[in-house]
């Protein structure tokens, strides 16, 4: 019996052993719902405390990323990028003879053109951002750069991107007229803006005057209406009156812009000796003889427009010329060039004609 009862033992035991061997996972699913309780609150807290730390983490990122584009759209100077915009798109079309022009490459030659200019205006507004910094924190404290929401070292990258895509572009494109523009753009802004001897040329008012208007007036006009018609047209190169006028009207406007901008900046030009027409004259001076440059550049353009020998163009750009010379004249009467705030206020009025002459020019035929 005892044999009996050892062997059963024995059994027994092998069976149970032998069990477990056989069995291995349903024997941690047991160990495993023994200790479950604690590991299950452990395992819970720390999965709670990574949940609230990458849904914080998402919020900061949220709250970051607009704040950040708000500080490169400021950064860019948007004014000066819908004058790129405005000015070189119509300027393109003035090469156009018909609907048979606007084709895939006519498109693909107006977007390198329109892009590279974009990308070497961010550059000439950055650079001038990035050695202005102690000035603009008395004339333009809220620009990224000034008030601190770009380091110095953010500002550097973003010029040099800018200026290397710019090049990329022109180069890839194997346009003259386009490369030629890209590099006197880059001489001319960086002299205005580098302080280094021999440059800096915006502490002098002709050459600031003359970076600005030959940039604006004659190179805009001149060389994208080269690129188009000579590099992407393959035309034999002809101005037409449209770019003679174009060029001739922006040249007033330009010099208005370069001369009209040192207003709002007269006390931190003043301080640092920045030796512009508005420190020199004094802003009333300076204020008016915009506001003159510009009417007789309306009234040339109404005489131009009457030259005309199709009468819907002719309508066009006298009624125009007319409407915005009215506009500028009335709007000029309220001035008052001591509030710094009116004073910036019509200076952006002031693009916004220079954005408005270009939807009347290639009417000018």
């Amino acid at each position: 019996m005892s044999s009996i009862l050892h062997i059963t033992g024995r059994s027994s035991v092998g069976n149970s052993a032998l069990h477990q061997c056989q069995s291995p996972k349903r024997y941690i699913r047991r160990q495993r719902r023994r200790h479950s309780p604690v590991l299950q609150v452990g395992c819970n807290a720390i999965i709670g405390d990574q949940n609230e730390s990458i849904a914080t983490q998402f919020e900061e990122i949220c709250k970051e990323v607009p704040k950040k584009l708000g500080a490169f759209y400021r950064f860019c100077r948007p004014h000066t990028i819908f004058g790129t915009i405005i000015g070189i798109t119509s300027v393109s079309l003035l090469p156009m003879r018909s609907l048979d022009d606007f084709t895939t490459k006519v498109l693909w030659g107006f977007l390198e053109a329109l892009s590279s200019a974009l990308f070497m205006n961010v550059y000439v507004v950055s650079l001038n951002q990035l050695y202005d910094i102690r000035i603009d924190k008395v004339n333009k404290p809220s620009l990224p750069l000034a008030s601190g929401e770009f380091s110095v070292a953010t500002g550097a990258v973003l010029v040099l991107t800018s200026l290397i895509m710019s090049f990329i572009i022109g180069i890839r494109s194997r346009s003259a007229p386009l490369i030629c523009a890209l590099l006197i753009s880059f001489f001319l802004g960086s002299a205005y803006s580098v302080d280094v001897p021999l440059l800096r040329w915006k502490r002098n008012a002709f050459l600031a005057a003359s970076c600005i208007l030959f940039v604006r007036a004659v190179l805009v006009q001149l060389a994208f209406f080269a690129h188009m018609q000579q590099h992407v047209l393959k035309r034999p190169l002809a101005p037409t009156k449209s770019v003679v006028f174009a060029t001739l009207f922006m040249c007033c406007f330009s010099a208005v812009i370069a001369l009209f901008k040192d207003i709002p900046d007269i006390d931190g030009d003043r301080h640092f000796g920045v030796e512009s027409l508005s420190v020199r004259l004094g802003p009333q001076r300076v204020y008016w003889l915009c506001i003159n440059i510009l009417l007789t550049a309306y009234g040339a353009g109404i005489l131009a427009g009457a030259s005309s020998t199709k009468l819907f163009q002719m309508i066009i750009t006298v009624f125009g010329h007319g409407l915005l010379g009215f506009a500028l004249w009335k709007r000029a009467q309220q001035c008052d060039v001591e509030n710094k705030a009116w004073i910036t206020s019509f200076y952006m009025f002031i693009w916004k004609l220079f954005y408005a002459e270009y939807f009347l020019i290639p009417f000018v035929q």
